[in-house]
């Protein structure tokens, strides 16, 4: 039996980076990193976690929790402690892949969580 999703839904994939929708926060937060597992593509929602421009973070954060990484030449810091969901809808056009950084996402998520 096959299963059909949605093709919005479907085009989606863990570690997408997608402009961030809300004009409020897009100047110092441009983008949102998709974390959600392609497991839960039929959900109408994505978990994901704001990257905030490099100046604008907090000072002290250790970079095993708040990762740094250069899209469209711009520094940016991943804040996996701000992550939250987003209705999958609001997440238009992906901009590019953090996929090659997924082993440090998965430690600042870990970090978050536990600790470590």
């Amino acid at each position: 039996m096959e299963r059909r999703v949605p093709a919005l839904v479907a085009a989606m994939a863990q570690w997408d980076v997608y402009p961030n929708p809300s004009a409020r926060s897009r100047e110092d937060m441009p983008y949102l990193v998709d974390l959600q597992s392609n497991l839960l593509d039929v959900l109408p929602t994505r978990l994901v976690a704001p990257l905030v421009r490099s100046r604008l973070a907090p000072d002290g954060l250790p970079h095993a929790l708040c990762p740094t990484f250069s899209i469209d030449g711009v520094a940016l810091v991943l804040l996996p402690h701000e992550a939250g969901p987003i209705e999958a809808r609001l997440l238009k056009r992906r901009n590019s892949s953090l996929l090659a950084h997924a082993h440090d996402i998965v430690g600042a998520l870990d970090a978050v969580v536990s600790g470590f």
